[in-house]
């Protein structure tokens, strides 16, 4: 059995209980992390507290580590990725790409000036907005991307001069506690605090006094339950949730130019993605020619285990989001969808479903209307584009979009009518980038991540004035 211990105060610190972690492309138990004690919870508040006085008061010092940083992820890469597939189930080489743009935002974030933001200057005053740390910071972070989505909490809390305690989901966290172990190794004690556990230990996080912010990426429903919770502190909360994200295929477009760019933009990490394609909209002139060249992709595509040389897609990550996906298509077949490819679960160990495509899906059914975040996706014709965007827009999500074209000012007016927080053009999530803001519209999140302005929610507004008679 594999065994992390957590990161508190700079210490490798292990617990009397501990939690058994699944391998999902065998379901059975690899791997085991402590089960973080309240006293043990208290003690990393603690110690990330009592390292914010020191931590928030050296920019540069906090810039070079951060560099440090990015160099110690880089040579423990090998470690993180093979963990991050045996418990994830990615590839191992999509989990190297992960441990890498990791490593890339603590380089991004290391190097990003802060502008000074001088208001007036002048005979008759001095005026200049300061941005301050916040604290303590709790980050909570999902199973899907468990590194490089703390990473994105990591680099800009540390930046801003914040110190941090990490939570990871309890499905894959041993990435995430070896991240913590390297981090250790660069970072003074207490900055970054790496701890684990089953529930409750996220609502605990929530509730503790010593936090300041909750950075939080997962489901809606949880996101919802910690902004109730940390309002009645009135702690700050980024909120990134979930998505339902359309791609709207126009009239002019070539299916097969566009399939095999689709095709990954919707299964990419078997659609467990936020911000995957998750419905595809197609007018009825190429509607047969977008299934049928989406459905030959997903007939070819190579599924196995991650650590299986050539394996392009992995298992679904735990049972209850496999069931999940199973329950989605049953319901699609029964509300009328056709199987354009797959359909089933795949004979063997794990929680394998084949990539499926859906064709003569229809809005009003739950795998169109809902998150499947599986590899499981449903194509659905129309003929006026308007409708479409009436309907992309009345839902309750807003993550991402892309509009499809061989006309890019025609797709580009499209795209400006849908209410999301990101929108590409013959492209999906191509504004993924440390560099520009993530987030969304309604029940897709509140507040942004990466870019200054992901930083920004980091800090407080602070004004310095000076008056001229002094």
């Amino acid at each position: 059995m594999t065994v992390l211990p957590m990161t508190i105060n700079g210490l490798a610190v292990q617990s009397k209980a501990t939690f058994g972690v699944i391998d999902p492309a065998t379901g059975e138990f690899f791997g085991q992390a402590p089960d973080c004690t309240e006293e043990q919870l208290q003690l990393a508040m603690d110690s990330a507290r009592s390292a914010f006085g020191a931590w928030r008061r050296d920019e540069d010092q906090r810039r070079a580590m951060l560099r440090e940083a990015a160099v110690a992820v880089r040579q423990d890469g090998e470690r993180i990725a093979g963990l991050l597939t045996s418990e994830q189930g990615k590839p191992l080489q999509d989990a190297r790409v992960e441990v890498m743009a990791a490593a890339a935002w603590l380089d991004y974030y290391a190097g990003l000036e802060m502008p000074r933001e001088v208001v007036q200057d002048d005979r008759s005053g001095y005026a200049e907005v300061l941005r301050r740390p916040l604290g303590v910071v709790a980050a909570i972070t999902p199973w899907n991307f468990p590194v490089t989505l703390a990473m994105w909490k990591i680099a800009p809390a540390l930046r801003a001069g914040n110190t941090m305690v990490l939570k990871p989901s309890p499905f894959t966290p041993l990435a995430t506690l070896a991240l913590g172990e390297t981090l250790a190794q660069v970072l003074p004690p207490g900055v970054l605090n790496v701890i684990s556990g089953r529930d409750p230990l996220g609502a605990r996080m929530t509730t503790h006094p010593v936090p300041r912010k909750i950075s939080f990426t997962g489901s809606t429903p949880t996101g919802k339950a910690i902004a109730a919770a940390a309002s009645d502190d009135l702690k700050r909360v980024t909120l990134e949730l979930g998505g339902n994200d359309p791609a709207i295929i126009l009239d002019d477009a070539d299916p097969q130019a566009i399939a095999d760019q689709l095709f990954w933009a919707a299964f990419a990490n078997n659609g467990q993605v936020c911000l995957a394609v998750k419905r595809v909209y197609a007018p009825h002139s190429l509607y047969d020619d977008v299934v049928e060249a989406l459905a030959e992709r997903a007939r070819t595509v190579r599924v196995g285990a991650g650590a299986e040389e050539g394996t392009e897609l992995g298992p679904i990550n735990n049972l209850p989001q496999y069931s999940r996906v199973v329950g989605l298509v049953e319901d699609a077949l029964q509300q009328g969808a056709k199987v354009a490819a797959g359909g089933a679960s795949m004979n063997r160990r794990g929680y394998f479903y084949q990539p499926t495509i859906l064709a003569a899906a229809s809005d009003g059914i739950r795998i169109v209307d809902e998150e499947q975040f599986g590899p499981a996706l449903p194509v659905i014709a129309y003929r006026n584009v308007n409708d479409v965007l009436e309907r992309c827009n009345e839902g309750p999500y807003g993550l991402t979009a892309s509009v499809w074209s061989s006309d890019t000012d025609r797709a580009r007016r499209v795209a400006t009518e849908l209410d999301c927080g990101q929108v590409a053009i013959n492209a999906h999530g191509s504004g993924v980038r440390p560099d520009l803001p993530f987030g969304g519209a309604r029940w897709s999140g509140i507040g942004v991540e990466n870019g200054l302005w992901g930083l920004y929610g980091f800090t407080e507004t602070q004004v310095l004035s000076v008056p001229t008679a002094y």
